[in-house]
């Protein structure tokens, strides 16, 4: 589904602030792969979904998707190819817009629009119905601003906007590192839910050992803008906090310093 090959990022190159992010990285996920990545602060997690989305462009390399050359696409334009959710909860949704309308801009996404005014009766039920899913009590209250919502509130609508079309790709970039744990376990919840039913493929970047375990069914782990570890099946599935941080620290030859995913 997804094929980067080679893929290269330097930011503030030939200045005293240079910094390669991303080195020489090629990796392919497969049709229906859930993958978690996580690594230390500057390993290149977020550069790498920004380089997917085509938030940046990269130095070198090339970036496939269900056989497509996606490349040198504008973020616009292979924008009907994805779902992205971001840290932060205000990003994915217009505060100042109705939920409704919220999820009209979502339902609408990549089709052609005609002159019908407003949204109908239709939507607003269809709306109901996958809001009800998301069992914060949002169906009744299609007619909210957005703005109003709390932080968990906000970003499992935004899960659901992001996932409307049924994406070829959901990028999930530290989508809980802003709420509170109890929140977080829930938008992880759904998260999983939407994933699995959809059958979706899907990248979550975490700072959260655990939730990188727990999650998905690949964890790949970062270091300085390489891939020092790709695991699978059942060898997940038995991973602890404490094997991951043995593996970083063989393999990488560091002590692994993010006290963020640490304390997690």
């Amino acid at each position: 589904m997804l094929e980067i090959k080679h893929l290269s990022k330097t930011f503030a190159t030939g200045t005293i602030n240079e910094k390669k992010v991303i080195r020489d990285l090629s990796i392919a996920f497969e049709d229906g792969d859930y993958v978690t990545v996580i690594g230390g602060n500057g390993a290149g997690k977020s550069t790498l979904l920004n380089l997917i989305s085509g938030a940046l462009d990269p130095d070198e390399g090339s970036i496939l998707l269900d056989g497509k050359d996606i490349t040198h696409l504008a973020e616009w334009e292979r924008a009907p190819l994805l779902g992205r959710v971001f840290q932060d909860p205000m990003m994915g949704t217009a505060a100042d817009m109705l939920i409704e309308e919220n999820l009209a801009l979502a339902y609408r996404r990549g089709k052609k629009r005609g002159l019908r005014w407003g949204i109908s009766k239709l939507e607003r039920d269809d709306f109901r119905e996958m809001l009800r899913i998301l069992d914060l009590g949002l169906e009744d209250r299609l007619g909210a601003k957005v703005g109003l919502l709390s932080g968990g509130q906000r970003q499992a609508l935004t899960l659901l906007m992001a996932t409307l079309q049924q994406p070829k790709l959901l990028l999930l970039d530290e989508h809980t590192a802003a709420l509170d744990p109890k929140t977080a376990a829930r938008v992880l919840a759904l998260s999983d839910q939407i994933i699995k039913e959809n059958n979706l493929t899907a990248v979550m970047v975490t700072h959260n050992m655990k939730d990188a375990i727990a999650h998905g069914n690949r964890i790949i782990m970062m270091n300085e803008g390489q891939i020092i570890l790709d695991m699978t099946g059942e060898e997940k599935k038995s991973l602890t906090v404490e094997q991951l941080l043995q593996k970083f620290s063989a393999l990488s030859g560091e002590v692994f310093a993010n006290d963020a995913a640490l304390l997690a």
